[in-house]
């Protein structure tokens, strides 16, 4: 019986990891499909074709990818330093205040948050949209390394001092490694956040599918808001079903130095 519910088990999983990375990009890839035969059948007016055509898309497509990787690089710049420091003895007196303007950051809408950006720092669109979005997706990745860190094993870290290890050693060589899994889960996170949100930059000219959709509305073409919505929503859904899940496997990688440790001997020896 156990056997059996192993093996339906990884079937199940199996089953899983078809349908999310192949069934996922596959139905992105249908309905984008569909919907370029869709506007091919369509008569466009002259606003229309300037609103809707491959050069467009084009640029709306590499626009909305270069600003999300631009706010992941710079909230991973910031983020991951404070994540290491903000769980060392001496800073932990300011680690509340620093993850509750963190989640300040968060919580502010994110559309809110561009616009005061845009006002009042850069009046640049794909520039504001980059700070505002590298604001906007720091918390994910400081809980995660800052969460990754804190659940290595002691034990793992004081055999690693009595080895002679210094505290830097101690860091880059053992506390990191493990902490990876679950600190790649916030950036996966962060990726996701900032390429869904940097459709927004749309609003105040910063590119992006956001541009057909607000010129869409602004013409009174409803075919362009669904082109730029479409390209919106699948550039924000293949990053989230092609990445690789990596916080289960953390807390299993952690615990493998600790359960390869030696164990005391019986005091009957």
């Amino acid at each position: 019986t156990g056997s059996a519910g192993t093996h339906v088990g990884a079937r199940e999983r199996r089953l899983m990891r078809l349908a999310r990375y192949v069934g996922v990009p596959l139905a992105v890839v249908l309905a984008c499909g569909a919907m370029y035969l869709y506007v091919r059948s369509q008569e466009l007016d002259s606003i229309e074709q300037r609103l809707i055509n491959w050069r467009q898309i084009e640029r709306a497509f590499q626009t909305q990818l270069s600003i999300s990787l631009w706010a992941t690089a710079f909230t991973l710049i910031v983020a991951i330093p404070l994540g290491i420091a903000l769980p060392r003895p001496w800073a932990r007196r300011i680690t509340p205040y620093v993850i509750a303007v963190a989640n300040i950051g968060q919580g502010v809408p994110a559309i809110g948050l561009l616009f005061i950006i845009y006002l009042a720092v850069r009046r640049n669109g794909a520039q504001a949209t980059i700070i505002a979005m590298s604001i906007y997706a720091v918390l994910p990745v400081l809980r995660g390394t800052m969460v990754g860190l804190q659940q290595v094993d002691r034990s793992i870290i004081k055999a690693a001092r009595g080895m002679g290890m210094s505290k830097r050693a101690v860091l880059g060589r053992v506390e990191l490694p493990l902490a990876v899994p679950i600190l790649l889960t916030g950036v996966r996170t962060a990726l996701v956040l900032t390429v869904a949100t940097a459709v927004l930059a749309g609003f105040i000219g910063g590119g992006t599918f956001g541009l057909l959709i607000t010129g869409g509305f602004a013409q009174n073409r409803m075919l362009a808001v669904w082109v730029g919505s479409l390209g919106g929503a699948a550039m924000a859904i293949l990053p989230a079903a092609l990445a690789p899940p990596t916080g289960v496997g953390s807390q299993r990688r952690a615990a493998r130095p600790a359960a390869s440790e030696p164990r005391p001997a019986p005091p009957w020896r």
